[in-house]
């Protein structure tokens, strides 16, 4: 659910891609890591040492580069700009960490452009996601989890709070949170083998959630948020934020140090 690139030339390889992400991550002291969940290993970036904390937040990251065109889906779904790492290095204190979506930054056999289209959501990929979750808690020692999915890992998110008891909130910034609204808002095809997150309404009942949304995201409007959450009420009631001039990039990981206190962490 990036924006489209026109003209292949201007999109840099997934090596260059991967290499800025451990750049990035390495001038923040953080340090990437192969958690080897199954059927998808996947790549997370952590800091080199996790402080004494019962709490752990973890950024899940969008669908990145999964389409070419509106029609052509990439090779490969390594992100252009990982906004949900730019977030997590940029959150201003506790314990964070990031995860990538299975075939970005790591391409093993088990991947196929299914799986960052049409599947992307799928029980498989959620369940990679999910042990992966595990390793990063026990590497902090933490006690409960707080998810930050971005755009398509805001669904990620909400389906791993919906099969797991040590999520205490999720934070979604411009966040694809029913993906068959999102289908038929944009008259695109379904995704048939994905599962939804508005499908799980009653095991999300409980969960704590706050939706960041841009006035000016064309992706993730801020009525599909609004309907959400009006036809999925939770208890306590889920927050909209609704952030003036913020599109689907800009300019949540810019401001993310200055919003954080704001957010509803408990």
């Amino acid at each position: 659910m990036t924006g489209l690139v026109s003209g292949c030339a201007s999109v840099p390889s997934p090596e260059s891609r991967s290499a800025a992400a451990n750049e990035l991550a390495r001038s923040h002291h953080w340090q990437g890591q192969q958690i080897d969940s199954q059927p998808f290993p996947l790549k997370a970036f952590r800091p080199e040492q996790f402080s004494d904390n019962p709490r752990l937040t973890i950024y899940l990251e969008g669908d990145g580069f999964a389409w070419v065109t509106a029609s052509q889906p990439s090779t490969d779904p390594t992100p252009i700009d990982p906004v949900a790492l730019r977030l997590a290095l940029a959150q201003p204190s506790g314990n964070a960490a990031y995860l990538a979506r299975p075939c970005q930054y790591l391409k093993p056999a088990a991947c196929s452009r299914d799986d960052w289209t049409d599947a992307r959501f799928s029980a498989d990929v959620v369940s990679s996601l999910d042990r992966a979750v595990d390793t990063l808690k026990q590497q902090a020692h933490a006690q409960t989890l707080q998810l930050v999915g971005y755009s398509g890992g805001a669904a990620i998110a909400l389906l791993l709070a919906a099969r797991r008891t040590d999520v205490e909130n999720v934070i979604t910034v411009a966040g694809n949170l029913d993906h068959q609204a999102w289908t038929r808002f944009h008259r695109v095809q379904p995704l048939t083998r994905s599962l939804n997150p508005g499908d799980f309404g009653p095991a999300l009942s409980h969960l704590r959630q706050m939706h960041l949304v841009g006035t000016d995201d064309p992706v993730i409007p801020p009525e599909l948020t609004r309907q959400f959450v009006t036809e999925h009420p939770s208890q306590p009631a889920a927050r909209v934020q609704v952030m003036p001039g913020y599109n689907h990039h800009c300019c949540w990981a810019e401001h993310w140090a200055e919003l954080w206190p704001t957010l509803d962490h408990h």
